[in-house]
This record gives structure tokens, C-alpha cells and sequence, in this order.
């Protein structure tokens, strides 16, 4: 542990922007929002400053923390002093990456949420956009609990700072020094798109699921969806409808799973445990967590039936090559005028990058929600907490650990 009495003689500077909070929760997704909501449970107060913006912020950056309210009464439970928290997020608003989901995609489609902590998701509408739905929950999460919530505060690097034991946390908007840092910030920002022979030949066009536009910009063309995955099904479910023929690739044949999905989409609590378990016992020895869909196959529900009956679901083998026209298998080509890369994120860890987290096999080695390297930093929605119940779950565990840490060692 690098904690050291030294960060009671730190004073940040105000012209320099500088700031002090003893936990800074990167990330205002669902992981974050449950960080928040249990600090707040802890005893932990939100930093709002001298509540104004700060002064480099992007336009529309603001504390929202307010006169405290809920929180203040949350807080109260476990008695005041416990620390200060903030919780910087680089979105324009609540939501995540949410936020940017493509319309079609509703709540019918996606791999189910689950309740936040202390206020029920409620009645869901399966016709939702989810990018719509959730966003509003968020927003309705962070004004309930009154959730001091800095939105479009980017954080560009986490640093050490041995000589006071804390952590710098470089953002757009000014530097924070913490004693803990939370990190949630998410898969949304590092799309992966694998490399493949001539793919930069190819003279039609390329979107990745992030950058997914409506289906009926695919009217009339040919269209290869590569990933095995739901945003691929979903992908082709739409493009299907509108396009002149659709191609389905993956790199191994599509596990489906008939029992253990809800109609919502979301595993029965023993799968569920199940796929938690096996993400766990990667993470722990360094190893890279695998995509979703390995560890919990795709949903039989009425959108897959539909495009059986359609004709639409007939997967591929995945290409050798690309050349400007199209795909080659072998000795035989087919024409395409657009590819959708439906392969997934990778964890948004760059900003940690300083700190150097990463083991000699290639992931970030855990223990419990702890990164090994340095225990000062907790992962969520990384491994087994890349969930709204994990996250949920892992922030309450993360955050007893740091009220316990922090008050042994002296607020």
C-alpha cells in the first residue's frame, strides 16, 4: 500500500486548479453511479468546491452536488467525516455510454439492466430507444441522490506522486489529488476492429457498432456484418430490411442458449453466477477478460426466430482478404459495398497507463476489485463487475474496503 502521512501536508493550489478529494470516481456510468450511491451510504460527502466551474472546463461542466439534500441524509446513516469524493465524467450528460447508442436499438435488444442501488429501474418499455431510457434512469439516479457528478471532465492520466502517497489525476478541467481513485470508465471509447489483409484496399464503405448509423443508409447494397455477437445481430436484424443482401460473419460458430435467458435477455442468477466465476478466474491471474458473448452465448428470443424464418441467419466462416471490391474466401470472391465491424471494445484503461497496472499477460491482474500493481485503484465494470449487477455488487465491496483503509490510516 503507498498510503503515507505526508497527504495531510498537501494543500492543491488554486491558481493551478488544483483539487483534493480523498476517492475520485472516474466514469458517470452505471459503475460509477453505484460507487457514488455506496460512498455516499459510507459516510462520504460530496466535493463540490466553492461550486463553481472550474476553470478550464468545457462549456456546460458543473458541480451538481447542490446543497447536498438526499445525499446529506444517505451520509448520515454512518455518521459525517468519513471523506470527500467527486466523480468526473467526460459525457455532456447522465448516461454513460448509453448516451450513444443507436436509436433503433431498444430495450428489448440489449443484454437487460438491472436495478441501481437505493431506486428501482421500474416498469420497462421493451419499444424504448435504450439509449433514451437509460439515460433518463441515470438522470433521474443522479438528481435523486443529489450525486456530485462533473460532467464532460475528461481524465487524460492517473500518476503517482510518491514523495505525499496520493494519486494526481490530470483531467481537461484542472488536477485532483486523491488518497483512492474508482476507475468506471468502460469499453465505449476503445473500439476494436480486427486487422485484416487488404481491409485498407477496400473502397466501400466501414462503420464499427460505435459508430453505427440507421439502418436505411444500407438501402439497396450489399453488406457484410462481421462479430458474433448481439450488436451483430441486431445489426443484421435491421440492415436485413433495407439492404440489397446481407453477409454474416464470424470467427467461431454462434453459441446459442434457449434456457437461461429471461425475455428481457438476462440470465437466470445461476448462469449468471457461472459466467461471473470464469471472468473472475481470468482476471486474477492477469489474463485479458473475453468479449460477452463468449462467456454467455446469444438469447433464442423472437428477434433471432424472425430472422431464421427470414432466411437471414446463415453465418459464414470468417474471410481470408479484402481487396477494394470485396471479400475473398479462398478462391472465391463476393462483391460488398459496406462492412459493419460488430467486434466489440476493449477496456478504456489508457489513462491509468502511468501507473503501469498491466501484467506480462497482457490484462490488468485483480485481486477482488483491487488492481494488484497498485492498490490504491479499484476497477469496475472491468471483468466480473462489467454488469449492472456486478458493478453494483463490486462498488459496495470497493467502497468498504476504502471507508475501512481511510479510517484506519486517519481521514
Amino acid at each position: 500500500m503507498h498510503d503515507s502521512a505526508n497527504y495531510h501536508d498537501f494543500t492543491p493550489s488554486a491558481h493551478k486548479n488544483e483539487h483534493y478529494a480523498d476517492v475520485v470516481v472516474i466514469g458517470g456510468g452505471q459503475a460509477g453511479l453505484c460507487s457514488a450511491y455506496e460512498l455516499l451510504r459510507r459516510g462520504f460527502v460530496g466535493y463540490a468546491g466553492d461550486r463553481r466551474r472550474p476553470e478550464n472546463a468545457d462549456n456546460g461542466a458543473a458541480y451538481v452536488c447542490g446543497d447536498q439534500g438526499d445525499s446529506e441524509n444517505l451520509a448520515g446513516k454512518n455518521g459525517p467525516g468519513a471523506g470527500t469524493f467527486v466523480v468526473l465524467d467526460g459525457e455532456v450528460g447522465p448516461g454513460g455510454a448509453w448516451r450513444h447508442r443507436w436509436r433503433s436499438l431498444t430495450m428489448s435488444t440489449i443484454n437487460h439492466i438491472a436495478d441501481l442501488p437505493g431506486m428501482p429501474v421500474g416498469e420497462i418499455d421493451p419499444a424504448a430507444p435504450s439509449s433514451l431510457f437509460v439515460s433518463q434512469y441515470f438522470a433521474d439516479y443522479e438528481h435523486e441522490f443529489d450525486l456530485p457528478i462533473l460532467h464532460l471532465v475528461r481524465v487524460v492520466a492517473v500518476e503517482d506522486v510518491p514523495e505525499t502517497g496520493l494519486l494526481r489525476v490530470r483531467t481537461t478541467a484542472g488536477t485532483w489529488y486523491a488518497r483512492r481513485v474508482i476507475n468506471c470508465t468502460g469499453t465505449w471509447t476503445r473500439p476494436f476492429v480486427p486487422h485484416y489483409e487488404g481491409a485498407e484496399l477496400f473502397r466501400g464503405q466501414q462503420f464499427h457498432t460505435q459508430n453505427y448509423p440507421r439502418a436505411d443508409r444500407f438501402w439497396g447494397k450489399r453488406v457484410m456484418i462481421v462479430g458474433g455477437g448481439i450488436s451483430a445481430l441486431t445489426h443484421l436484424d435491421e440492415v436485413s430490411r433495407e439492404a440489397k443482401k446481407t453477409i454474416w460473419v464470424t470467427r467461431t460458430p454462434p453459441r446459442w442458449r434457449e434456457d437461461d435467458f429471461s425475455p428481457m435477455n438476462s440470465l437466470s442468477i445461476e448462469a449468471g453466477r457461472a459466467v461471473e466465476q470464469r471472468v473472475r478466474e481470468r482476471v486474477e491471474v492477469g489474463l485479458m477478460p473475453l468479449p460477452v458473448v463468449a462467456e454467455t452465448g446469444l438469447p433464442e428470443n423472437d428477434m433471432v426466430r424472425d430472422m431464421r424464418a427470414r432466411g437471414v441467419l446463415k453465418r459464414r466462416e470468417m474471410f481470408d482478404r479484402l481487396d477494394k471490391h470485396g471479400a475473398w474466401w479462398g478462391e472465391k470472391f463476393v462483391q460488398v459495398d459496406a462492412i459493419i465491424w460488430a467486434t466489440g471494445f476493449r477496456a478504456e484503461l489508457r489513462h491509468l497507463a502511468p501507473l503501469k497496472l498491466r501484467s506480462e499477460r497482457g490484462g490488468v491482474q485483480m485481486r477482488g476489485t483491487r488492481a494488484v500493481r497498485d492498490e490504491r485503484v479499484h476497477l469496475l465494470g472491468y471483468g466480473p463487475s462489467a454488469s449492472t449487477i456486478g458493478a453494483r455488487r463490486d462498488a459496495r465491496v470497493a467502497v468498504r474496503e476504502i471507508a475501512q483503509e481511510l479510517s484506519e490510516s486517519g481521514s
